[in-house]
């Protein structure tokens, strides 16, 4: 899919957030500054996040409550080329079905991801503005993928 303003970056993040149950894995697959974290401002609002949602790049991770009881879990493991016991943070939260969590440069700890992970990769377009997403899901969460395509109508 072609995103062509950070608007519209935002609308697909809210499409997928408004879709979501609780117990999804998300990786964001990208380089820094491809969109992902205005994409995860949208997803946020998607999931009634009252919060700004901003990047965890220097605090690992930030948690976000929903008006619902869920929580969205933000992490980006970029400065952490060794999660070490982040591993047993991450195994025990994403088995937790209310947790959405969202997950940035997952390289080093995708041996404890489920095999539903849903990756969402970002790149960058022909001009400065474009950015093309692309999504991966199970048959189960063919939902997510649902909602992204809705954006693109």
């Amino acid at each position: 899919m072609n995103v062509s303003s950070e608007k519209m970056m935002k609308e697909i993040g809210k499409n997928i957030g408004l879709s979501l149950r609780g117990g999804e894995v998300i990786e964001l697959i990208g380089d820094v500054g491809v969109g992902k974290t205005t994409f995860m401002k949208g997803l946020g609002a998607g999931l009634g996040v009252a919060e700004d949602i901003s990047s965890p790049s220097f605090t690992i991770s930030r948690v976000y409550g929903t008006p619902d009881q869920r929580t969205l879990h933000h992490y980006d493991f970029y400065r952490l080329p060794d999660p070490g016991i982040m591993v047993h943070e991450i195994d025990e939260i994403t088995r937790d079905n209310k947790a959405v969590v969202c997950i940035e440069w997952a390289d080093s700890i995708r041996r404890v991801l489920p095999d539903s992970t849903i990756r969402i990769s970002f790149a960058y377009g022909e001009t400065a503005d474009q950015r093309n997403i692309s999504i991966e899901t199970s048959g189960a969460q063919r939902y997510v993928q649902d909602a992204i395509e809705g954006s693109s109508r």
